[in-house]
């Protein structure tokens, strides 16, 4: 069985062809400046084949015409014709509080995804254009919905709702909804996969560290807190977001002249190590190296992303009642020895400690990275969430 993962921005999309019989990736790739003067295709093929050329593409139906052609393309294709795809599965930001689950796509769907335009304004009518130029690429194939926020919506009131007048959650749905959900569920299920237990008997804190940040307390296989909220703007400091501050100085910044939407941009653009580091990068891997050259403010912003980090772990352990292991993920999580280092040490209170040389060893693949007298396991687990979105594919439509 052949399943197309398709993610759809604003001005891109990505795509991975697999084939579900192995779980192997066929194809994958991208279509970038979607739009533009100059739109650009990618083509890569696992045996380190790569295709690129710039492109006259005017909207997602033509790039999803221009993903079909390549991978049916005589010469370096993968299949030979557009017929063998079976489903297409998407990410999509926003479901919520009416989709739980991945989705097979219906008139209904699209009506809730349109519902949660002005929840998820830039990435929602990107994802339902992706959808709607598959309706039309791909006749009758089935397409499913696999949404960011879906794993989190297992979480309580007294966790999601904020402590404002309710009638604007009732009104209007604010609330915490959280994101990452497919990284976090694939890498709950990965860890309990791991531990070598049931899901249900899963108790675990999962840490998505990238540009984007985000932890979620997992109990008994199920989301019951998660740093991100209303918009993936709540929780920890990223890249270039702020995460949690105190909301009067939001209210300061628009009395300081600044109009909504440059406080948005300054808030979700501008801040995090970016705004605090002062090297002109949000990248954790150019702070390191800038911190490490003697730079203070790149020290500053470390300091300050690990604090957060540490802090939202310590809390979490708490809530689920002693975590059974801690899953660091994402381009951070994955690979930065530094930092995962740094956020275990700080949480020697929780009787957890680092195997240095584990740690190293663990660069971007799984395994454990505590030490064994710790009293729980802290484990690097690189997420896949374009596998994940194929297997709710799969599992939605039922072959």
């Amino acid at each position: 069985m052949k399943v197309l993962v398709l993610n759809a921005g604003s001005s891109s999309m990505k795509f991975t062809l697999f084939e579900m019989d192995n779980q192997q990736v066929m194809a994958k790739g991208l279509v970038e400046r979607l739009g533009s003067d100059k739109p650009n295709l990618i083509y890569k093929r696992p045996d380190g084949f790569v295709f690129e050329q710039e492109m006259k593409l005017a909207n997602h139906v033509e790039a999803v015409q221009a993903i079909c052609d390549q991978l049916v393309n005589p010469e370096h294709g993968v299949i030979k014709d557009r017929s063998e795809i079976d489903a297409i599965g998407h990410r999509v930001l926003h479901g919520g509080e009416k989709i739980t689950a991945p989705t097979l796509i219906d008139e209904n769907a699209k009506a809730i995804i349109r519902e949660c335009f002005p929840l998820g304004p830039l990435h929602n009518p990107a994802n339902l254009s992706g959808i709607e130029a598959c309706e039309v690429g791909f006749p009758g194939v089935p397409n499913v919905g696999v949404f960011d926020t879906e794993f989190h919506m297992t979480m309580a009131p007294e966790a999601y709702l904020y402590p404002i007048p309710y009638d604007f959650y009732k009104q209007y749905g604010i609330r915490k909804y959280g994101f990452h959900g497919t990284s976090h569920r694939y890498v709950t299920l990965a860890t309990a996969e791991f531990l070598g237990q049931k899901l249900e008997d899963t108790t675990i804190i999962t840490c998505h560290l990238g540009n984007g940040c985000s932890i979620a307390a997992v109990k008994n296989g199920k989301v019951i807190d998660t740093t991100m909220g209303l918009t993936p703007l709540e929780g920890l400091m990223m890249g270039t977001r702020s995460g949690d501050m105190d909301p009067a100085a939001v209210l300061r910044l628009v009395d300081l002249g600044n109009t909504t939407a440059e406080v948005d941009k300054i808030l979700n653009k501008q801040s995090g190590l970016l705004g605090v580091g002062g090297i002109n990068s949000g990248d954790m891997r150019d702070m390191l190296k800038a911190a490490s050259e003697g730079n203070e403010r790149a020290a500053l912003a470390i300091k300050m992303f690990v604090r957060r980090v540490v802090k939202y772990i310590g809390s979490y352990y708490v809530l689920v009642g002693g975590a059974q292991a801690i899953s660091f993920t994402g381009g951070i999580g994955e690979y930065s020895t530094e930092i995962r280092k740094m956020v275990l040490d700080q949480l020697s209170a929780l009787d957890i400690k680092v195997d240095t040389d584990a740690n190293s060893a663990c660069f971007g693949k799984k395994g454990v990275i505590s030490t064994a007298d710790s009293k729980w396991k802290a484990i690097v687990m690189p997420t896949d969430e374009e596998l994940m979105i194929a297997k709710s594919t799969v599992a939605t439509i039922g072959k």
